[in-house]
Protein backbone atom coordinates (compact mmCIF):
# COMPACT_ATOMS: atom_id res chain seq x y z
CA UNK A 1 0.00 0.00 0.00
CA UNK A 2 0.85 3.54 -0.99
CA UNK A 3 -0.10 6.50 0.95
CA UNK A 4 1.29 10.19 0.66
CA UNK A 5 0.11 12.67 3.14
CA UNK A 6 0.27 15.93 2.84
CA UNK A 7 0.92 18.16 5.58
CA UNK A 8 2.71 17.52 8.60
CA UNK A 9 2.90 18.32 12.08
CA UNK A 10 -0.13 17.13 14.44
CA UNK A 11 -2.30 15.62 11.96
CA UNK A 12 0.15 14.47 9.34
CA UNK A 13 2.58 13.48 11.52
CA UNK A 14 -0.11 11.22 14.06
CA UNK A 15 -1.37 9.57 10.67
CA UNK A 16 2.07 8.48 9.39
CA UNK A 17 3.72 7.44 12.72
CA UNK A 18 0.53 5.33 13.63
CA UNK A 19 0.52 3.81 10.12
CA UNK A 20 3.46 2.73 9.86
CA UNK A 21 3.36 0.90 13.23
CA UNK A 22 0.51 -0.62 11.94
CA UNK A 23 2.25 -1.55 8.17
CA UNK A 24 5.53 -2.58 8.37
CA UNK A 25 5.51 -2.52 4.90
CA UNK A 26 3.69 0.65 3.60
CA UNK A 27 5.23 3.14 1.38
CA UNK A 28 4.43 6.21 3.62
CA UNK A 29 5.43 9.57 1.58
CA UNK A 30 4.97 12.81 4.05
CA UNK A 31 4.84 16.07 2.09
CA UNK A 32 5.69 19.57 3.93
CA UNK A 33 5.69 23.01 2.05
CA UNK A 34 7.77 24.52 5.07
CA UNK A 35 11.30 23.49 6.35
CA UNK A 36 9.58 21.77 9.36
CA UNK A 37 7.16 18.59 9.02
CA UNK A 38 7.08 18.20 13.53
CA UNK A 39 7.16 21.62 15.43
CA UNK A 40 5.17 22.84 18.36
CA UNK A 41 3.15 25.47 17.01
CA UNK A 42 1.21 26.35 19.97
CA UNK A 43 4.21 27.36 21.31
CA UNK A 44 5.74 29.86 19.12
CA UNK A 45 4.38 33.05 21.01
CA UNK A 46 6.47 31.90 24.00
CA UNK A 47 9.21 31.84 21.39
CA UNK A 48 9.06 35.20 20.79
CA UNK A 49 8.85 36.18 24.68
CA UNK A 50 11.73 33.89 25.36
CA UNK A 51 10.25 31.73 27.89
CA UNK A 52 11.27 28.81 25.45
CA UNK A 53 14.44 30.02 24.69
CA UNK A 54 15.90 27.77 22.28
CA UNK A 55 14.19 27.11 18.27
CA UNK A 56 15.55 23.77 18.64
CA UNK A 57 12.76 23.06 21.31
CA UNK A 58 10.11 23.47 18.89
CA UNK A 59 11.52 21.15 17.05
CA UNK A 60 9.47 18.01 17.75
CA UNK A 61 10.99 15.70 15.13
CA UNK A 62 12.81 16.07 11.57
CA UNK A 63 12.99 14.29 7.90
CA UNK A 64 15.80 11.70 9.60
CA UNK A 65 14.14 11.26 13.11
CA UNK A 66 11.46 10.03 11.60
CA UNK A 67 13.17 7.93 8.86
CA UNK A 68 15.47 6.34 11.33
CA UNK A 69 12.86 5.22 13.44
CA UNK A 70 9.66 4.77 11.62
CA UNK A 71 11.35 4.53 7.59
CA UNK A 72 8.75 7.68 6.79
CA UNK A 73 9.68 8.93 3.42
CA UNK A 74 9.50 13.01 4.18
CA UNK A 75 9.67 15.37 2.25
CA UNK A 76 9.93 19.23 3.25
CA UNK A 77 9.82 22.06 0.77
CA UNK A 78 8.38 20.25 -1.46
CA UNK A 79 4.77 21.61 -1.97
CA UNK A 80 1.44 19.27 -3.65
CA UNK A 81 0.08 21.84 -6.47
CA UNK A 82 -2.77 19.74 -7.43
CA UNK A 83 -4.44 16.72 -6.96
CA UNK A 84 -5.99 14.42 -9.45
CA UNK A 85 -8.97 12.07 -7.78
CA UNK A 86 -9.70 10.25 -10.63
CA UNK A 87 -5.80 9.18 -11.49
CA UNK A 88 -5.59 8.93 -7.70
CA UNK A 89 -2.45 10.98 -8.24
CA UNK A 90 -0.60 14.04 -6.50
CA UNK A 91 1.07 16.70 -8.65
CA UNK A 92 4.51 18.07 -6.53
CA UNK A 93 6.72 21.17 -6.73
CA UNK A 94 10.09 20.92 -5.07
CA UNK A 95 10.79 24.11 -3.68
CA UNK A 96 14.02 24.44 -3.65
CA UNK A 97 15.19 22.87 -7.13
CA UNK A 98 11.85 24.37 -8.77
CA UNK A 99 11.40 20.16 -9.90
CA UNK A 100 7.42 19.32 -10.59
CA UNK A 101 7.04 15.50 -10.46
CA UNK A 102 4.11 13.24 -9.71
CA UNK A 103 3.23 9.98 -7.17
CA UNK A 104 0.50 8.03 -7.24
CA UNK A 105 -1.60 6.56 -4.29
CA UNK A 106 -3.47 3.88 -3.06
CA UNK A 107 -4.91 6.25 0.10
CA UNK A 108 -4.06 9.99 0.17
CA UNK A 109 -4.58 11.58 3.61
CA UNK A 110 -5.03 16.08 3.84
CA UNK A 111 -3.38 17.72 7.00
CA UNK A 112 -3.07 21.20 5.13
CA UNK A 113 -3.83 22.78 8.34
CA UNK A 114 -5.46 26.40 8.89
CA UNK A 115 -4.03 29.88 7.25
CA UNK A 116 -4.68 33.21 9.02
CA UNK A 117 -7.39 35.09 7.54
CA UNK A 118 -6.79 38.20 5.63
CA UNK A 119 -9.15 40.98 5.26
CA UNK A 120 -9.38 44.04 2.87
CA UNK A 121 -7.63 46.51 4.65
CA UNK A 122 -5.25 49.00 3.02
CA UNK A 123 -1.67 48.07 3.93
CA UNK A 124 -2.09 45.02 5.52
CA UNK A 125 0.38 43.55 3.59
CA UNK A 126 2.80 45.02 5.96
CA UNK A 127 1.42 42.84 8.70
CA UNK A 128 3.26 39.60 10.20
CA UNK A 129 1.32 36.55 10.68
CA UNK A 130 2.08 34.10 13.31
CA UNK A 131 1.66 30.39 11.71
CA UNK A 132 5.08 28.70 11.66
CA UNK A 133 8.88 28.45 12.64
CA UNK A 134 9.46 30.86 10.21
CA UNK A 135 6.80 33.45 10.84
CA UNK A 136 8.04 33.32 14.77
CA UNK A 137 11.82 33.17 13.82
CA UNK A 138 10.86 37.17 12.05
CA UNK A 139 8.99 38.61 14.71
CA UNK A 140 11.62 37.50 17.10
CA UNK A 141 14.29 38.99 15.38
CA UNK A 142 12.35 42.26 14.90
CA UNK A 143 12.59 42.67 18.84
CA UNK A 144 15.67 40.97 19.33
CA UNK A 145 17.58 43.30 17.24
CA UNK A 146 15.46 45.93 19.04
CA UNK A 147 13.90 47.07 15.59
CA UNK A 148 10.61 47.70 17.33
CA UNK A 149 9.32 49.15 20.47
CA UNK A 150 5.61 49.44 19.95
CA UNK A 151 3.37 46.55 18.30
CA UNK A 152 -0.10 46.25 17.59
CA UNK A 153 -2.23 43.31 17.35
CA UNK A 154 -5.28 42.76 14.81
CA UNK A 155 -7.28 40.06 16.55
CA UNK A 156 -7.62 39.40 20.27
CA UNK A 157 -7.82 35.30 19.98
CA UNK A 158 -6.06 32.90 21.54
CA UNK A 159 -2.98 33.33 19.42
CA UNK A 160 -2.93 37.23 19.46
CA UNK A 161 -3.25 37.55 23.36
CA UNK A 162 -0.95 34.81 23.97
CA UNK A 163 1.49 37.01 21.34
CA UNK A 164 0.76 40.42 23.36
CA UNK A 165 1.57 39.04 26.83
CA UNK A 166 5.08 37.76 24.98
CA UNK A 167 5.79 40.81 23.20
CA UNK A 168 5.20 43.03 26.41
CA UNK A 169 7.27 40.38 28.40
CA UNK A 170 9.94 41.69 26.02
CA UNK A 171 9.62 45.43 26.30
CA UNK A 172 7.44 45.84 23.57
CA UNK A 173 4.64 48.58 24.14
CA UNK A 174 1.77 46.59 22.55
CA UNK A 175 -2.48 47.05 22.02
CA UNK A 176 -4.37 44.45 21.18
CA UNK A 177 -7.50 45.70 18.86
CA UNK A 178 -10.30 43.88 18.73
CA UNK A 179 -13.63 44.61 16.84
CA UNK A 180 -16.09 42.83 19.21
CA UNK A 181 -16.72 43.73 22.77
CA UNK A 182 -14.30 41.63 24.61
CA UNK A 183 -11.14 40.01 23.90
CA UNK A 184 -10.98 36.19 23.24
CA UNK A 185 -14.64 36.05 22.32
CA UNK A 186 -15.23 32.37 22.45
CA UNK A 187 -16.02 33.14 26.07
CA UNK A 188 -19.17 35.02 27.94
CA UNK A 189 -17.91 38.65 28.74
CA UNK A 190 -18.26 38.64 32.49
CA UNK A 191 -16.04 35.31 32.52
CA UNK A 192 -13.21 36.74 30.55
CA UNK A 193 -13.47 40.17 32.45
CA UNK A 194 -10.87 39.31 35.12
CA UNK A 195 -8.39 38.90 31.97
CA UNK A 196 -9.05 41.71 30.13
CA UNK A 197 -8.56 43.82 33.42
CA UNK A 198 -4.91 41.18 33.97
CA UNK A 199 -3.94 42.51 30.65
CA UNK A 200 -4.47 45.99 31.08
CA UNK A 201 -2.82 45.82 34.93
CA UNK A 202 0.73 44.99 32.97
CA UNK A 203 0.37 47.26 30.78
CA UNK A 204 -1.43 45.97 27.36
CA UNK A 205 -3.74 48.36 25.92
CA UNK A 206 -6.95 47.14 24.45
CA UNK A 207 -8.96 48.78 21.76
CA UNK A 208 -12.14 46.72 22.01
CA UNK A 209 -14.86 47.57 19.49
CA UNK A 210 -12.24 48.72 16.77
CA UNK A 211 -11.46 48.10 13.25
CA UNK A 212 -9.08 48.92 11.53
CA UNK A 213 -9.29 51.80 8.37
CA UNK A 214 -4.91 51.47 7.34
CA UNK A 215 -1.84 49.94 8.16
CA UNK A 216 0.34 52.73 8.03
CA UNK A 217 3.80 53.04 7.86
CA UNK A 218 4.84 52.77 11.60
CA UNK A 219 0.83 52.95 13.22
CA UNK A 220 -3.00 51.50 12.82
CA UNK A 221 -5.30 54.13 11.83
CA UNK A 222 -8.99 52.82 13.18
CA UNK A 223 -12.28 53.59 12.27
CA UNK A 224 -13.39 55.62 15.28
CA UNK A 225 -10.07 58.41 14.45
CA UNK A 226 -7.75 57.14 17.10
CA UNK A 227 -4.06 56.18 16.06
CA UNK A 228 -2.29 53.11 17.61
CA UNK A 229 1.49 53.26 17.53
CA UNK A 230 2.65 50.48 16.01
CA UNK A 231 5.97 49.73 14.17
CA UNK A 232 5.00 46.13 14.26
CA UNK A 233 1.97 45.21 12.97
CA UNK A 234 0.95 41.44 13.81
CA UNK A 235 -2.58 40.15 11.94
CA UNK A 236 -4.08 37.56 14.26
CA UNK A 237 -7.76 37.99 12.80
CA UNK A 238 -8.35 34.72 13.08
CA UNK A 239 -8.00 31.25 10.51
CA UNK A 240 -9.82 29.57 8.17
CA UNK A 241 -9.15 26.39 6.99
CA UNK A 242 -6.61 25.91 4.00
CA UNK A 243 -8.40 23.97 1.60
CA UNK A 244 -7.73 25.51 -1.88
CA UNK A 245 -6.55 22.08 -2.89
CA UNK A 246 -9.55 20.23 -1.93
CA UNK A 247 -11.55 22.65 -3.44
CA UNK A 248 -10.13 22.81 -6.71
CA UNK A 249 -10.10 18.54 -7.04
CA UNK A 250 -13.87 18.99 -6.14
CA UNK A 251 -14.32 17.61 -2.85
CA UNK A 252 -17.10 18.58 -0.77
CA UNK A 253 -16.52 21.40 1.80
CA UNK A 254 -19.46 21.80 4.25
CA UNK A 255 -21.03 24.70 5.74
CA UNK A 256 -18.97 25.25 8.10
CA UNK A 257 -16.11 26.20 5.66
CA UNK A 258 -14.34 22.92 6.29
CA UNK A 259 -13.44 19.87 4.38
CA UNK A 260 -16.64 17.85 5.02
CA UNK A 261 -15.51 14.13 6.03
CA UNK A 262 -17.77 11.49 7.52
CA UNK A 263 -17.01 9.83 10.71
CA UNK A 264 -14.01 8.24 9.42
CA UNK A 265 -12.66 11.29 7.79
CA UNK A 266 -13.35 10.40 4.52
CA UNK A 267 -14.49 13.26 2.37
CA UNK A 268 -16.39 12.89 -0.73
CA UNK A 269 -14.16 11.15 -2.31
CA UNK A 270 -12.97 7.22 -0.29
CA UNK A 271 -9.87 7.53 -1.64
CA UNK A 272 -8.82 10.69 0.38
CA UNK A 273 -9.00 11.68 3.83
CA UNK A 274 -8.94 14.77 5.85
CA UNK A 275 -7.70 15.58 9.44
CA UNK A 276 -6.95 18.61 11.66
CA UNK A 277 -7.69 22.20 11.13
CA UNK A 278 -8.96 21.58 7.62
CA UNK A 279 -11.44 19.52 8.63
CA UNK A 280 -14.69 20.11 9.65
CA UNK A 281 -16.00 18.49 13.00
CA UNK A 282 -19.63 17.19 14.24
CA UNK A 283 -20.72 18.77 17.29
CA UNK A 284 -21.68 16.47 20.32
CA UNK A 285 -23.81 18.93 21.88
CA UNK A 286 -25.60 20.78 18.51
CA UNK A 287 -25.08 17.64 15.63
CA UNK A 288 -24.14 20.31 13.45
CA UNK A 289 -20.42 20.62 11.47
CA UNK A 290 -18.01 23.34 12.60
CA UNK A 291 -14.17 24.35 12.67
CA UNK A 292 -12.82 23.60 16.01
CA UNK A 293 -9.29 24.39 15.62
CA UNK A 294 -7.64 22.07 18.47
CA UNK A 295 -4.36 19.79 18.13
CA UNK A 296 -5.52 17.11 20.14
CA UNK A 297 -8.41 16.43 17.70
CA UNK A 298 -5.84 16.61 14.53
CA UNK A 299 -3.37 14.18 16.48
CA UNK A 300 -6.74 11.99 17.69
CA UNK A 301 -7.95 12.10 13.77
CA UNK A 302 -4.57 11.36 12.29
CA UNK A 303 -4.29 8.16 14.37
CA UNK A 304 -8.09 7.11 13.56
CA UNK A 305 -6.99 7.68 10.23
CA UNK A 306 -4.72 5.32 10.13
CA UNK A 307 -6.42 2.63 11.83
CA UNK A 308 -9.27 3.04 8.83
CA UNK A 309 -7.04 2.95 6.63
CA UNK A 310 -5.32 -0.30 7.84
CA UNK A 311 -8.92 -1.61 8.04
CA UNK A 312 -9.92 -1.01 11.69
CA UNK A 313 -13.38 -0.86 12.89
CA UNK A 314 -13.51 2.43 14.25
CA UNK A 315 -15.47 5.86 13.74
CA UNK A 316 -14.47 9.55 15.13
CA UNK A 317 -16.51 10.87 18.50
CA UNK A 318 -18.34 13.73 18.21
CA UNK A 319 -16.06 16.87 19.19
CA UNK A 320 -17.21 18.84 22.27
CA UNK A 321 -14.33 22.12 21.71
CA UNK A 322 -12.51 22.12 24.94
CA UNK A 323 -9.65 25.26 25.19
CA UNK A 324 -7.38 26.73 27.77
CA UNK A 325 -5.44 30.34 27.71
CA UNK A 326 -2.89 31.64 30.09
CA UNK A 327 -1.85 34.87 31.00
CA UNK A 328 0.06 36.53 33.69
CA UNK A 329 -0.71 33.74 35.94
CA UNK A 330 -4.66 33.55 35.07
CA UNK A 331 -5.70 31.03 33.02
CA UNK A 332 -9.11 31.09 31.16
CA UNK A 333 -11.08 27.71 29.92
CA UNK A 334 -13.88 26.75 28.38
CA UNK A 335 -16.21 23.65 26.98
CA UNK A 336 -18.88 22.86 25.40
CA UNK A 337 -21.63 25.80 24.88
CA UNK A 338 -21.00 29.01 25.92
CA UNK A 339 -24.57 31.27 26.89
CA UNK A 340 -24.13 33.28 23.83
CA UNK A 341 -23.74 30.30 21.75
CA UNK A 342 -26.81 28.45 23.31
CA UNK A 343 -28.80 31.79 22.70
CA UNK A 344 -27.96 32.21 19.03
CA UNK A 345 -28.81 28.57 18.16
CA UNK A 346 -32.01 28.88 20.24
CA UNK A 347 -31.08 25.86 23.07
CA UNK A 348 -32.71 26.01 25.97
CA UNK A 349 -30.69 26.63 28.56
CA UNK A 350 -30.39 27.55 32.69
CA UNK A 351 -26.96 28.78 33.92
CA UNK A 352 -25.19 28.99 36.87
CA UNK A 353 -22.00 31.08 38.47
CA UNK A 354 -20.36 30.32 40.81
CA UNK A 355 -16.84 31.14 42.93
CA UNK A 356 -15.53 28.39 45.08
CA UNK A 357 -11.72 28.38 46.19
CA UNK A 358 -9.04 25.93 44.32
CA UNK A 359 -8.52 24.19 47.35
CA UNK A 360 -9.36 24.25 51.27
CA UNK A 361 -9.43 27.69 52.27
CA UNK A 362 -7.94 27.20 55.70
CA UNK A 363 -4.86 25.57 53.84
CA UNK A 364 -2.29 28.44 52.46
CA UNK A 365 -2.23 29.77 48.72
CA UNK A 366 -6.25 28.83 47.83
CA UNK A 367 -7.27 31.03 45.36
CA UNK A 368 -10.56 32.08 43.62
CA UNK A 369 -11.88 29.57 40.67
CA UNK A 370 -14.74 31.77 38.66
CA UNK A 371 -17.15 29.04 37.07
CA UNK A 372 -19.95 28.87 34.59
CA UNK A 373 -21.96 26.29 33.93
CA UNK A 374 -24.66 25.71 31.24
CA UNK A 375 -27.30 23.00 31.73
CA UNK A 376 -30.50 21.34 30.41
CA UNK A 377 -33.61 22.75 32.30
CA UNK A 378 -35.55 19.25 31.85
CA UNK A 379 -32.98 16.80 31.61
CA UNK A 380 -29.88 18.52 33.45
CA UNK A 381 -27.85 17.14 30.95
CA UNK A 382 -24.65 19.57 31.19
CA UNK A 383 -24.03 21.54 28.10
CA UNK A 384 -21.07 23.54 28.35
CA UNK A 385 -18.52 25.61 31.23
CA UNK A 386 -16.34 28.40 31.54
CA UNK A 387 -14.09 29.10 34.43
CA UNK A 388 -11.28 31.47 35.22
CA UNK A 389 -8.81 31.93 38.10
CA UNK A 390 -5.14 31.90 38.97
CA UNK A 391 -5.15 27.97 40.12
CA UNK A 392 -7.59 24.56 39.67
CA UNK A 393 -9.26 26.12 36.95
CA UNK A 394 -7.84 23.51 34.14
CA UNK A 395 -8.58 20.10 36.23
CA UNK A 396 -12.64 21.15 37.04
CA UNK A 397 -13.09 22.34 33.04
CA UNK A 398 -11.24 19.16 32.29
CA UNK A 399 -13.93 16.97 35.27
CA UNK A 400 -16.80 19.12 33.36
CA UNK A 401 -15.72 18.35 29.59
CA UNK A 402 -15.49 14.58 30.58
CA UNK A 403 -19.06 14.79 32.14
CA UNK A 404 -20.33 16.55 29.22
CA UNK A 405 -18.21 13.53 26.82
CA UNK A 406 -20.28 10.96 29.19
CA UNK A 407 -23.42 12.67 28.88
CA UNK A 408 -23.74 13.43 32.73
CA UNK A 409 -26.35 15.95 34.12
CA UNK A 410 -25.48 18.68 36.65
CA UNK A 411 -27.07 15.98 39.48
CA UNK A 412 -24.48 13.74 38.58
CA UNK A 413 -21.65 16.19 39.83
CA UNK A 414 -22.68 16.17 43.15
CA UNK A 415 -22.13 12.72 43.66
CA UNK A 416 -18.62 12.75 41.90
CA UNK A 417 -16.35 11.16 44.28
CA UNK A 418 -12.59 13.42 43.38
CA UNK A 419 -9.21 13.46 44.80
CA UNK A 420 -9.22 15.51 47.94
CA UNK A 421 -6.53 17.48 50.23
CA UNK A 422 -6.45 20.47 51.79
CA UNK A 423 -3.42 21.15 49.28
CA UNK A 424 -5.49 20.30 46.71
CA UNK A 425 -9.34 20.56 46.58
CA UNK A 426 -11.80 20.63 49.48
CA UNK A 427 -14.22 18.45 50.90
CA UNK A 428 -16.77 20.01 48.80
CA UNK A 429 -14.95 20.60 45.59
CA UNK A 430 -15.73 23.06 43.25
CA UNK A 431 -17.19 20.29 41.39
CA UNK A 432 -19.56 18.77 43.80
CA UNK A 433 -20.44 22.92 44.74
CA UNK A 434 -21.53 22.98 40.79
CA UNK A 435 -23.58 20.30 41.30
CA UNK A 436 -25.39 21.83 44.26
CA UNK A 437 -26.21 25.11 43.23
CA UNK A 438 -26.93 23.67 40.05
CA UNK A 439 -29.53 21.06 41.57
CA UNK A 440 -31.49 23.91 43.67
CA UNK A 441 -31.52 26.36 40.76
CA UNK A 442 -33.32 23.43 38.03
CA UNK A 443 -35.39 21.55 40.98
CA UNK A 444 -36.80 25.39 41.78
CA UNK A 445 -35.11 25.05 45.47
CA UNK A 446 -33.54 28.77 44.47
CA UNK A 447 -34.68 30.74 41.49
CA UNK A 448 -32.18 32.50 39.77
CA UNK A 449 -31.55 35.73 38.04
CA UNK A 450 -28.88 36.18 35.88
CA UNK A 451 -26.39 39.82 36.14
CA UNK A 452 -27.88 41.25 32.92
CA UNK A 453 -30.89 40.57 33.94
CA UNK A 454 -30.78 42.82 36.85
CA UNK A 455 -31.25 46.71 35.56
CA UNK A 456 -34.73 45.55 33.87
CA UNK A 457 -35.77 43.60 36.89
CA UNK A 458 -35.25 46.83 39.00
CA UNK A 459 -37.56 49.01 36.20
CA UNK A 460 -40.48 46.46 36.59
CA UNK A 461 -40.59 47.58 40.44
CA UNK A 462 -38.08 44.43 41.79
CA UNK A 463 -36.47 45.20 44.97
CA UNK A 464 -32.64 44.19 45.21
CA UNK A 465 -31.58 43.28 48.81
CA UNK A 466 -28.32 42.96 49.75
CA UNK A 467 -27.51 40.49 52.21
CA UNK A 468 -24.08 41.20 52.86
CA UNK A 469 -21.97 43.31 56.10
CA UNK A 470 -22.27 46.84 55.76
CA UNK A 471 -18.73 47.03 54.87
CA UNK A 472 -18.75 45.24 52.01
CA UNK A 473 -22.12 46.69 50.97
CA UNK A 474 -20.04 50.22 51.56
CA UNK A 475 -16.83 48.80 49.42
CA UNK A 476 -19.23 48.32 46.44
CA UNK A 477 -22.84 47.51 45.25
CA UNK A 478 -25.40 47.65 43.09
CA UNK A 479 -27.21 50.71 42.56
CA UNK A 480 -30.73 51.35 44.43
CA UNK A 481 -30.52 48.37 46.36
CA UNK A 482 -31.65 48.14 50.21
CA UNK A 483 -28.73 46.46 52.44
CA UNK A 484 -29.73 43.79 55.21
CA UNK A 485 -27.67 42.17 56.53
CA UNK A 486 -28.47 38.08 56.58
CA UNK A 487 -28.42 37.51 60.23
CA UNK A 488 -31.17 40.38 60.49
CA UNK A 489 -33.16 39.45 57.38
CA UNK A 490 -35.76 37.17 59.63
CA UNK A 491 -36.42 40.51 61.81
CA UNK A 492 -37.22 42.08 59.06
CA UNK A 493 -38.81 40.37 56.39
CA UNK A 494 -42.03 42.25 56.99
CA UNK A 495 -40.64 45.19 55.31
CA UNK A 496 -40.38 42.96 52.02
CA UNK A 497 -43.88 41.73 52.49
CA UNK A 498 -45.28 41.81 48.90
CA UNK A 499 -42.51 42.85 47.15
CA UNK A 500 -40.66 40.82 44.10
CA UNK A 501 -37.19 40.59 45.88
CA UNK A 502 -34.00 39.92 44.27
CA UNK A 503 -31.21 38.54 46.53
CA UNK A 504 -27.47 40.00 45.83
CA UNK A 505 -24.64 38.68 48.55
CA UNK A 506 -20.67 38.43 47.49
CA UNK A 507 -20.88 35.18 45.85
CA UNK A 508 -24.68 33.47 45.80
CA UNK A 509 -24.03 31.63 48.73
CA UNK A 510 -25.55 33.92 51.45
CA UNK A 511 -27.97 34.96 48.62
CA UNK A 512 -29.00 30.92 48.49
CA UNK A 513 -29.83 30.76 52.32
CA UNK A 514 -31.67 34.46 52.35
CA UNK A 515 -33.79 33.31 49.44
CA UNK A 516 -34.91 30.14 51.44
CA UNK A 517 -35.72 32.48 54.40
CA UNK A 518 -38.10 34.88 52.19
CA UNK A 519 -39.61 32.39 50.53
CA UNK A 520 -40.25 30.16 53.44
CA UNK A 521 -41.90 33.58 54.78
CA UNK A 522 -44.09 33.78 51.75
CA UNK A 523 -42.24 36.12 49.73
CA UNK A 524 -41.34 35.87 46.00
CA UNK A 525 -37.70 35.36 46.13
CA UNK A 526 -35.11 35.15 43.64
CA UNK A 527 -30.99 34.59 44.08
CA UNK A 528 -28.51 37.10 42.01
CA UNK A 529 -26.54 34.09 40.19
CA UNK A 530 -22.97 34.30 41.06
CA UNK A 531 -23.53 37.14 43.29
CA UNK A 532 -21.73 41.22 43.38
CA UNK A 533 -18.84 39.61 41.89
CA UNK A 534 -20.30 38.46 38.58
CA UNK A 535 -22.70 41.63 38.28
CA UNK A 536 -19.81 43.43 38.71
CA UNK A 537 -17.38 41.63 36.52
CA UNK A 538 -20.16 41.68 34.23
CA UNK A 539 -20.79 45.40 33.77
CA UNK A 540 -16.95 46.49 34.11
CA UNK A 541 -16.86 44.17 31.00
CA UNK A 542 -20.30 45.94 29.51
CA UNK A 543 -18.48 49.29 30.49
CA UNK A 544 -14.99 48.44 29.11
CA UNK A 545 -16.70 48.12 25.80
CA UNK A 546 -17.88 51.73 25.34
Amino acid sequence: MKVLIVGGVAGGMSAATRLRRLQENAEIIVFEQGPHVSYANCGLPYHIGEVIPEQKDLLLQTPKSLHDRFRLDVRVRNRVTKLNPTEKTVEVKNLETGESYTESYDALILSTGAKPRMVPIPGLERAHVLRDVPDAIAIKELVDQKRIKTAAIIGAGFIGVELAENLNHRGIETTIVEFRDTILPQFDPEMIEPMQAELIKHGIKLALRAETEAVLEDSLKLKDGRVVPADLVVAAIGVVADHQLAVEAGLKIGEAGGIWVNDQMQTSDPHIYAVGDAAEKTSLLTGANQMIWLANLANRHGRLVADVISGEKVAARPSIGTGIIGAYGMAAALTGLTEGLAKRMGIKHQVIHLHPGSHAGYYPGAERVSLKVLFDPETGKILGAQGIGRDGVDKRIDVIATAIYAGLTIDDLMNLELAYAPAFGSAKDAINQTGYVGNNVRTGKSPNIQWHEVRAAQESGALVVDVRTEDEHQNGNIPNTVLIPIDTLRERVEELRGKEVIVTCAVGQRGHTATQILRQHGIKARNLDGGYTTWRTGMDALERAK
